[in-house]
């Protein structure tokens, strides 16, 4: 049976979606480190404020008490990621998955890069309210958030039997 071949020439385009998302989130984490002391707090408005903030751990700080191997551990997760969301992207899908995906693989490079050159993840963006406040995070953080609600809300609609991964087909 001849396999059917889905036209992603343009697959690489999307690599300039994840490209765009890496500069933004290391030109505002450049901008912040150079404006702000570690810990010092910039209201916004009365629910955001910037921050400048490390996380050498992961989401929610995760980790972030281990002893440094961590750092290790998730650049190496975040590493094998992004190879599967290339070869993800090569192998095409709905606009809204490419996008879901090359969101999520800029926001996995941009925290990478910090990974190695700083060892830890740079926050700045900080939701409060009252007493209350959700964790510091960044322009990478927030890629992936967008890139994965991209990928839950592609699950709900209808499925393509012409790709060969939703076929189910032997090729």
């Amino acid at each position: 049976m001849a396999r059917t071949e889905v036209n992603n020439r343009g697959w690489w385009k999307w690599l300039l979606l994840a490209a765009a998302v890496v500069v933004a989130d290391q030109l505002t984490k450049s901008l912040i480190v150079a404006s702000f002391a570690r810990g010092e707090v910039m209201p916004i408005t009365s629910f955001l404020s910037l921050v400048l903030a490390y996380n050498s751990g992961a989401a929610f700080s995760f980790l972030a008490d281990a002893p440094g191997w961590q750092r290790w551990f998730f650049a190496a997760i975040a590493a094998a990621a992004s190879i599967f969301l290339v070869y993800m992207l090569k192998r095409g899908g709905s606009r809204m998955v490419c996008a879901g995906m090359a969101l999520v693989l800029g926001g996995a490079l941009g925290n990478f890069w910090d990974r190695m050159a700083v060892g830890k993840v740079v926050d700045f963006l900080l939701f409060h309210y009252g007493a209350w406040s959700w964790p510091a995070f960044n322009v990478a953080d927030s890629a992936i958030t967008v890139g994965a609600a991209l990928l839950i809300l592609d699950s709900f609609g209808p499925r393509r039997t012409d790709l060969p991964i939703a076929s189910g087909k032997e090729h």
